[in-house]
């Protein structure tokens, strides 16, 4: 493993010694440890939807009522995002990412024994926040690695993904093995990887702006252009994998007749979260030779064929296998390059930009998801989640006028 001396910046003290050395990653080490670091986060910030069957028949809720506990997590995890972007340039993208994610994880550990509606709300509220700072300090950490950058934010967002995969099969099995009592102990793996990004990451630079200046929490200048439209696109094509995660364990349990706890509603949330991240990966070394804007666009428009298929098809076989497998690596292999291109296109504001596309698009998609509560209830889970996944449609559009309209800055900054 390859390791680089950093010195530290000198500390103000009355006898002036500098401070100690440590050894850090750089370079592509540095990329895996910050997309196993962005695994740990989001499978605690996303363990939610495997809950959900468990929670409605504890507590007798409708679908309506767990939408709004999606929201909730959606809101404190993820639309909150950007608005931390520039708090984290400010006070250091190494120490609050690292914090982050050790008070993220500890918080959101206790979903499982939280032991009425309201401390569930609670725990999703506060909780969510760990993750809302975590993302642009880490993002714009894995920018800056010293890989490339394509790769490196691929690496990133795959991470996320595979902490997604793995997540809803280990609660389970802990569930089935031990009790659901035990699932708080998971946290203690989030505190330790929080305390090794702390240790192996360098120091990073903060923004420097002029003297009697300070550097806005968030630049709302972002939203008026082709960033705040990369963004947009990005809540449409949030809200088809929004629909999934969420909408499918409920489908499974309400429509087919699955138990709760089920094994085919672990499998189908880790396989769908694998091949997103397995898409993830694979976005920095396809960009170069099919070109982003087809990238993009196209992966879109060609996870909805299996997206459909995953409704129709009987759960649990292996083309049903074969289509979720498809859906979640064609709906997210645009991530990586609509982070990249909006951070292109923001180079005076990159950890808010990144916090715009990976977690306030999610967040909007996430509170938006509260009418289909109420949509799914109104027509039924499965005519519900077709129109979900139908919104992939209008996010490859607007995604392909975007990177096509700004082509120029995107591949000057590159």
């Amino acid at each position: 493993m390859r390791y680089r001396l950093l010195v530290g910046t000198p500390t103000v003290s009355h006898d002036s010694r500098p401070s100690a050395r440590r050894a850090t990653l750089t370079g592509i080490q540095l990329s895996l440890l910050l997309a196993f670091s962005h695994s740990t986060n989001d499978a605690f910030s996303n363990v939610l939807p495997v809950f959900l069957p468990t929670l409605q028949a504890r507590f007798g809720l409708g679908e309506a009522v767990l939408a709004v506990l999606v929201a909730v997590i959606s809101t404190s995890s993820n639309v909150m995002q950007p608005f931390f972007g520039g708090f984290v340039d400010r006070w250091g993208r190494r120490r609050t990412a690292a914090i982050a994610l050790i008070v993220g994880s500890t918080l959101m550990g206790f979903i499982s024994v939280a032991p009425n509606v309201w401390s569930l709300f609670f725990i999703l509220a506060i909780g969510g926040l760990g993750s809302a700072i975590f993302h642009p300090a880490a993002a714009a950490m894995a920018r800056n690695t010293g890989a490339a950058k394509g790769i490196s934010m691929s690496l990133f967002a795959a991470g996320g993904a595979i902490g997604s995969a793995i997540m809803p099969v280990a609660v389970l099995s802990v569930v089935r093995s031990f009790g659901i009592g035990y699932v708080p102990f998971l946290s203690i793996i989030g505190v330790a990887v929080g305390v090794v990004l702390f240790l192996l990451t360098p120091e990073q630079e903060r923004t420097v702006v002029p003297d009697g200046t300070r550097p806005k929490l968030f630049d709302t200048s972002l939203l008026a252009g082709p960033v705040g439209l990369l963004a947009a696109s990005g809540i449409l094509r949030a809200m088809a994998f929004i629909t999934f995660t969420n909408g499918m364990p409920l489908y499974l349990a309400v429509t087919r007749g699955f138990a709760p706890d089920a094994q085919v509603i672990g499998w189908t949330l880790s396989l769908y979260s694998l091949s997103s991240a397995t898409g993830s990966i694979l976005a920095g070394f396809l960009e170069p030779r099919v070109g982003r804007i087809a990238l993009v666009a196209g992966s879109m428009l060609l996870a909805l064929p299996f997206l459909a298929a995953v409704l129709l098809v009987s759960p649990g076989g292996l083309v049903y296998y074969l289509c979720v497998m498809f859906a979640g690596f064609f709906t997210n292999l645009s991530i990586p390059m609509l982070v990249v291109s909006a951070q292109d296109l923001a180079p005076h504001a990159v950890a808010a930009a990144s916090g715009l596309l990976m977690g306030f698009t999610w967040g909007l998609a996430g509170v938006a998801y509260i009418a289909f509560g109420a949509l799914q209830e109104a027509i039924g889970l499965q005519s519900a989640n077709a129109v979900g996944f139908a919104f992939l449609v209008p996010a490859a559009a607007v995604a392909a006028y975007v990177l096509r309209r700004h082509a120029a800055a995107i591949e000057a900054a590159r």
